[in-house]
């Protein structure tokens, strides 16, 4: 099925009847845009964080992992311009009250808009001479745009004349940044370096949607690349790559993936990218590759009266690095693998057999495989074979129902093999191992079968 085809409330439904992603707080009625990671849904999400350390992290040369505090200093958000600028641009409909960001409203009538090259007056132009309507009521009756800040704000102390304001972090890039020089001191870490980072962040979010596309706590993994003025537009040509790259290793094709260049660039941004993927309402980002320059770095040099400056050993010379960022969406990521993976093939018109299956790649599949007993009988030696696979990697183990609809539950949760033991396996100790994708079967003893799966699992 092509990603536009494919409909999002069966991919929600599969999510939720299958132990992917519950609603947050789903006894008390849920919490408007929460989502809980099930069983299955954080094993996935622990599998892209492996794939992601493994490819950011474990294979360069000079990147180093944080996990810095979601509290921060209240001045490291003063630094950064999120307290004096990090909004969004929002109106009333004055007919039903609703709030709603005008660039989503511009974005949804007229996709090619582009509302992130345009002023608040500028959107709010476009949405009189569109006569857009208000998605709820459908009247045309706005306010004027304001802004209004994304971040959560919390207090310190525990008296009142003692509380002082501090926030949950919109982003988790300020952790690398504050941990410049702790990094690059204690690791010896010459240029360029890169400071990763997995980890939640909070926004204040007015209009979230699209299930677990956009809400308002989410987890990043970040990377920053710090470098010598001169070398940053080569390496942020090298990231933008790197990260497509890294998108279509986990089992992305390139036609579902695109580049989008920012036409309205941050004060801070000498150029920015994003990667968007096609998902089935639509191209969104899930990733963005920015040219940060030293705006950063200066800016906690300025507000900490720290020295934030590097020595160069080889020229004495001393500068302020440029950053490169280039930061993923982790539960985007996920969703896009979701909806990617997602199909529906027919096997038999006539009787309406269609099967419904995840092509999850190996390397973040929730289980590697699963072990069924053909009868209940086998129970003995289908737990043993299990412990044998089960020490080497996620394996499931089921043996209620017909054989035939325990392959179908596999498929539904994309585990890519599954193992059956049969009435000859007391005899000649082999298993038969069956394909998720092509549902070709193959004899194969247990070390066998446990090789054949692990030589293919990896990333």
């Amino acid at each position: 099925m092509e990603n536009t085809q494919k409909s999002m409330s069966k991919i929600v439904e599969l999510c939720k009847g299958r132990g992917f992603i519950f609603p947050g707080s789903d006894i008390y009625g849920g919490l408007a845009n929460t989502w809980d990671y099930g069983p299955l849904g954080s094993r996935l999400k622990n599998n892209v964080k492996d794939t992601w350390r493994k490819r950011f992290i474990q294979e360069r040369k000079n990147s180093y992992e944080v996990d810095a505090d979601i509290l921060m200093h209240p001045r490291v958000w003063e630094a950064s311009g999120h307290v004096a600028s990090f909004s969004d641009p929002l109106l009333d409909c004055r007919e039903c009250k609703t709030r709603h960001r005008a660039d989503s409203l511009i974005e949804a009538f007229d996709p090619e808009a582009h509302p992130d090259s345009m002023s608040k007056q500028e959107m709010f132009e476009f949405i009189k001479a569109h006569h857009i309507p208000c998605p709820k009521c459908g009247k045309h009756d706005f306010t004027e745009i304001r802004e209004f800040n994304l971040m959560f704000q919390t207090y310190r102390g525990v008296t009142n004349d003692s509380k002082s304001v501090i926030y949950l972090r919109p982003e988790n890039a300020q952790g690398e940044y504050v941990n410049f020089l702790n990094v690059q001191r204690t690791m010896r870490a010459k240029l360029p370096f890169s400071i990763g980072q997995i980890g939640k962040a909070f926004r204040n979010e007015i209009t979230p949607g699209n299930f677990t596309f956009r809400t308002i706590e989410f987890e990043q993994m970040e990377f920053q690349t710090f470098c010598k003025e001169g070398t940053d537009g080569e390496l942020y040509d090298y990231f933008k790559a790197y990260g497509k790259k890294y998108f279509e290793d986990l089992g992305i094709p390139a036609e579902h993936l695109r580049y989008h260049d920012h036409e309205k660039l941050a004060h801070y941004a000498k150029a920015a990218c994003d990667i968007e993927f096609l998902f089935p309402f639509g191209w969104g980002e899930i990733n963005g590759t920015h040219n940060r320059t030293d705006f950063d770095l200066t800016r906690h040099q300025e507000y900490s009266g720290t020295n934030m400056s590097y020595l160069d050993p080889e020229t004495n010379e001393r500068y302020i690095p440029y950053i490169i960022e280039s930061t993923y969406g982790l539960d985007r990521t996920v969703l896009a693998l979701l909806c990617e993976a997602y199909d529906e093939e027919v096997i038999d018109a006539e009787k309406n057999d269609v099967r419904t299956v995840l092509h999850l790649s190996p390397a973040v599949a929730p289980y590697k495989c699963a072990v069924l007993p053909l009868s209940k009988k086998l129970s003995a030696e289908a737990m043993e074979v299990y412990s044998s696979f089960a020490g080497e990697f996620m394996t499931d183990y089921d043996e209620t129902g017909s054989i035939g609809k325990r392959y179908r539950r596999e498929d539904e949760i994309g585990t890519p093999w599954c193992v059956t033991v049969d009435f000859d396996y007391a005899t000649d100790k082999k298993v038969t191992v069956r394909d998720r994708d092509t549902m070709e079967q193959q004899r194969l003893s247990v070390e066998e079968a446990v090789k054949f799966i692990k030589d293919r699992i990896g990333f």
